[in-house]
């Protein structure tokens, strides 16, 4: 199983936005932290404000911050909002030609797999993951460091 970009990218974001509660952080300065484009940052910021995972304020001191506490923003309701599908096999897709899937029991067992790790997700929170804002410092430093290399 692989996870898309945007929810890999959207916990990111909301890593970001946790560890810093006292203040509206920016895309630009979410982009220099991580390296992702400008674009997908500010599509992943949408989505989760839209939903009010984030709250976001535009404008020359504009920026986003959490939309609720950490401890009540599930990581499986995250993973719902930012993946597309979660078609693990072929037989999971509307488009499905597999031959065998009227006599497969493996949709069965994979679907069971999916349930198993969404309930592990919706079990933790943002709070169970947060980072310190010293932790980024550390990023931002080592990520300058080896520039000069």
């Amino acid at each position: 199983m692989r996870l898309t970009m945007m929810s890999d990218y959207a916990l990111r974001v909301l890593l970001f936005a946790a560890a810093h509660p006292e203040r509206l952080v920016t895309i630009d300065e979410t982009q220099e932290i991580y390296g992702i484009s400008r674009g997908h940052l500010m599509k992943i910021v949408g989505s989760l404000a839209g939903a009010g995972i984030l709250r976001s304020q535009r404008g020359r001191t504009g920026g986003f911050t959490l939309g609720r506490p950490p401890a009540e923003i599930r990581l499986g309701d995250v993973l719902r909002l930012t993946e597309p599908d979660f078609e693990m096999v072929e037989c999971f897709a509307p488009t499905n030609a597999c031959a065998i899937t009227p006599f497969c029991r493996l949709p069965r067992i994979v679907a069971e797999a999916l349930d198993a790790f969404m309930a592990v997700m919706d079990r933790h929170t943002l709070a169970d993951v947060v980072l310190r804002p010293k932790d980024f410092g550390a990023i931002s430093r080592a990520g300058q460091e080896s520039a000069s290399l």
